[in-house]
């Protein structure tokens, strides 16, 4: 009976599944973070195969909710650059993505979104339906849910197009710019045996554009004749990118704004670093160089001088998939702003004598504001007596964790009071804003980079919306601890602060735009995770919290396990 099993085991022919897995793993792919469905039996086929067998396929990674796999997927490849793979159960389970899926897109990160589909066949096939939802769960175009999204989307027709199927999806997703695909699985052809020598070797992919050596030269003469120049930064974070920034920006005294930053983009106390809000700084400037930042200021309030002139530069300077976008544009360079910054620093070279006097007068202003914004975060990050406010909070765990930590913050720090000096330390919500990504980025990460402290920095509303019972239960499973500091307000800051920015002086107003944004009676969010094993403390007072952050460091990364603080932080 051994004997026969073994046998069958050794001459048994692939199915599809195994496949598709091989090659994502023959790629780079890590991690296949799943939410499992009626579509996935050749999925658990094919691990269980690889038990005996040896395959080479990413590690499952099971996941209870489809946001937080996207999420850690896209901490992960945060972590290691390498793209992951997410698996999900038909329609429902990628409506369940789109949330996160919106962040990739924006954020150009590179995941394999793949999604079973109801069976073609009602009788007759391996596969065919055999539950009810089968009839209910097709739909006529299954991926228009996301094309918006995603850079390209294909449906598996024939097994033996698996491998080349595969293949794409990765290419696809790994050209710049980069972004999520999506892949379709159906359940006949992904069962069905395929030859045991099919496969598709990684292609090469293409190197990034290098940018129009006129346009350099161009820039290179705008910048060598211009008195205010402002360079703004937000979303590129690459350790190329910040030292040809750092270098050139120090060289040449050119003043730069982190607006929004969503990346470290520039070291905090880099001398030339001005602020992290463009605004004040854009009516100054006869010349803005948005390197990557997809809205620099904000047309409505920042008024620009007249014979302003304005660069683009990144991989897509003028963001296509936006529908509407009308910044100023004199140059448009399209490609990755560290490169830009080397080609830059070279042509500007021949015009360092004329520029000298320029250097020195702008070197000298720059510090100016910069003593005069130190001052002000200094006396900011002392906090209050009575109340923990967020600068002192964002400064306190700057002090307790240091400059190795990686952060992934869903809005309330202020990288401006915690300070982030080296890349890739410091990773924020991306642009589309889609709420409960920052703790599901950081277990992924935590799962690609288990020697790094990772630090999710959370609103209470945000923290809601990650799936925190998911999110206690993937750490504890897979033993992933992260460190959560939860900036408890009690409400929707963004809800709140939108509404008065709007009618601050009419009827909501009176109740100081609180409506719809308030989350009063606050959960006891301490006691979620020490439900789950992990430590949990609830923080009421300032002098509490350096203690605390290092209480919850040590149960992190001496005792391994989740920690979560719950820092009432009124604001």
């Amino acid at each position: 009976m051994s004997a026969t099993s073994t046998s069958r085991t050794e001459t048994r022919e692939p199915i599809a599944a195994e496949i598709f897995l091989k090659t994502l793993s023959d790629h780079g792919v890590d991690y296949l973070f799943a939410n499992p469905g009626t579509d996935f039996p050749a999925i658990v086929e094919a691990f269980t195969r690889a038990r005996t067998s040896n395959a080479k396929f990413p590690q499952p990674v099971l996941v209870p909710h489809e946001n937080l796999a996207v999420a850690m997927a896209h901490g992960a490849y945060l972590m290691n650059g390498r793209p992951q793979a997410v698996m999900v159960h038909v329609n429902v389970g990628t409506g369940n993505t789109i949330n996160n899926i919106t962040n990739l897109s924006r954020d150009r990160a590179p995941v394999i979104l793949a999604a079973g589909r109801t069976p073609f066949t009602e009788k007759g096939e391996f596969g065919s339906r055999t539950r009810s939802i089968h009839w209910a769960q097709e739909m006529f175009d299954q991926a228009g849910m996301l094309r918006e999204l995603v850079k390209w989307d294909y449906e598996l027709k024939m097994p033996e197009q698996v491998a080349d199927v595969t293949a794409r999806a990765y290419e696809m997703a790994m050209t710049s710019p980069r972004g999520p695909v999506y892949l379709v699985l159906p359940r006949e052809p992904i069962s069905a045996s395929v030859p045991a020598d099919l496969a598709t070797a990684p292609r090469q992919l293409p190197a990034p554009a290098y940018p129009d050596p006129r346009a350099i030269e161009t820039l290179a003469e705008m910048i060598a004749t211009s008195q205010s120049p402002l360079i703004i930064t937000s979303s590129e974070g690459d350790p190329r990118a910040v030292a040809a920034l750092s270098k050139l920006a120090e060289r040449y005294a050119l003043p730069v704004v982190a607006h929004n930053a969503r990346v470290v983009t520039l070291p905090t106390h880099h001398p030339m670093l001005v602020g992290f809000d463009s605004g004040p700084l854009v009516p100054e400037a006869d010349l803005i160089i948005n390197a990557e930042c997809d809205a620099p200021w904000y047309p409505a309030f920042d008024k620009m001088k007249g014979d302003c002139k304005v660069a683009h530069i990144g991989e897509d300077p003028v963001y296509q998939r936006y529908p509407m976008r009308s910044f100023q544009s004199d140059l448009s360079i399209g490609s990755r702003s560290g490169i830009v910054f080397e080609a830059l620093d070279k042509a500007l070279e021949k015009h360092l004598p004329s520029m000298a006097a320029g250097i020195e007068a702008r070197r000298k202003k720059a510090a100016e504001r910069i003593k005069a914004r130190q001052e002000r975060v200094a006396k900011e990050a002392k906090g209050a007596p009575d109340k923990i406010t967020p600068q002192y909070l964002s400064h306190c765990i700057g002090e307790a964790f240091g400059s190795d930590a990686v952060i992934f913050n869903e809005y309330p720090l202020s990288i401006e009071h915690c300070g982030r000096e080296k890349p890739e330390t410091f990773f924020g919500l991306g642009p589309a804003g889609g709420l409960g990504w920052g703790l599901g980025a950081a277990i992924g990460a935590k799962l690609a980079a288990p020697e790094k402290l990772i630090v999710a920095t959370l609103g209470d509303g945000s923290y809601m919306f990650s799936n925190p019972t998911v999110c206690h239960w993937v750490q504890d499973k897979f033993k992933l601890p992260v460190l959560s500091i939860i900036f408890n307000n009690s409400r929707y800051g963004a809800v709140r602060k939108a509404t008065l920015s709007m009618f601050k002086d009419g009827a909501a107003g009176e109740d100081d735009g609180r409506f719809l944004a308030d989350l009063d009676p606050s959960p006891p969010f301490d006691e979620f995770v020490t439900a789950q094993g992990g430590y949990g403390e609830r923080v009421e007072r300032p002098e509490d919290v350096p203690a605390a952050l290092l209480r919850a460091r040590d149960a992190v990364m001496k005792e391994g396990r989740q920690a979560l603080l719950n820092v009432i932080t009124p604001y």
